[in-house]
Formats: structure tokens, C-alpha cells, sequence
């Protein structure tokens, strides 16, 4: 195997991890995740660590979200860095479907996410929920 070929087959292997991660936490597969993260794990800028904080997490996630599903719409390595695009659907707990995008960029070593960087569209989720003031009633 090339060193080309060598590359390659590690970046769709930490795709492949980064992609198992996301459907195992949002299905609540939490014992999946010690597999996936390193023992050192850190989410930012939450501040979550370790398997046990991101499952906390998503289970946080999950309560407020019914039926919560996650689908990867795009996915980029560099090195080992994998950037993941993503779309969360559902049903939030004050009974509005919910659909909004998040960016996560994850770096694994030894073949396990160890750091990550989440952007969720928060703005968007709080709109459909009904937590944002009517802006088309300002006057200018």
C-alpha cells in the first residue's frame, strides 16, 4: 500500500469513527461511546470530558428532543482532523418539530476521537421552538 493509499484508508476510517459516533450517542447507545472517544476526551466549548460527559450530554439533548435523529450531510478530512456537517430533527419538548445544523470538527489519535469542536445553529432551533421575539412588529 502507498503512503497515498495509507492516508487515504486512515482519513475514511476516522470519518467512519466520527460518523459512528454521532448515530450511537443520538440513538442513546451510550456504552458504544468508550469505543469511539479517547478516556481523555474533551468537547469545546462546552467543557464536556470524558465518554460519561458526552453522553450526559446527548441524554440532556435527547429529553428535549423526541425522536431525535442526526444526519451527516457532508464530511472532510485533513490529516487527522475530520470536519462533519450535520442536520438534527426531531420533536422538542414544547411540542414543535425541530430541524437546525451543527458543524463539528474532530481530531482523533489512535483511531479514536480525542477533542472536538461543536457550532450549533442555536438561533435557528430557538425560532422554532418560539423563543425568540417577533422582530417583524420593531419599528425602526
Amino acid at each position: 500500500m502507498s503512503t497515498q493509499e495509507h492516508t487515504q484508508s486512515a482519513q475514511e476510517h476516522n470519518k467512519a469513527v466520527v460518523r459512528e459516533c454521532f448515530a450511537q450517542a443520538s440513538a442513546g447507545n451510550f456504552d458504544a461511546l468508550p469505543d469511539l472517544v479517547a478516556d481523555d476526551y474533551a468537547l469545546y466549548p462546552e467543557g464536556i470530558r470524558g465518554a460519561d460527559g458526552l453522553a450526559e450530554m446527548v441524554q440532556g439533548h435527547r429529553d428535549a428532543i423526541r425522536d431525535l435523529s442526526i444526519t451527516i450531510d457532508q464530511q472532510f478530512t485533513e490529516r487527522e482532523f475530520v470536519a462533519t456537517r450535520y442536520t438534527v430533527r426531531g420533536r422538542h419538548v414544547t411540542d414543535h418539530d425541530v430541524e437546525f445544523s451543527g458543524l463539528a470538527i474532530s481530531r482523533l489519535s489512535d483511531g479514536k476521537i480525542a477533542e472536538e469542536w461543536e457550532i450549533v445553529d442555536v438561533m435557528t432551533l430557538l425560532a422554532q421552538i418560539g423563543q425568540l421575539p417577533d422582530t417583524s412588529t420593531v419599528e425602526s
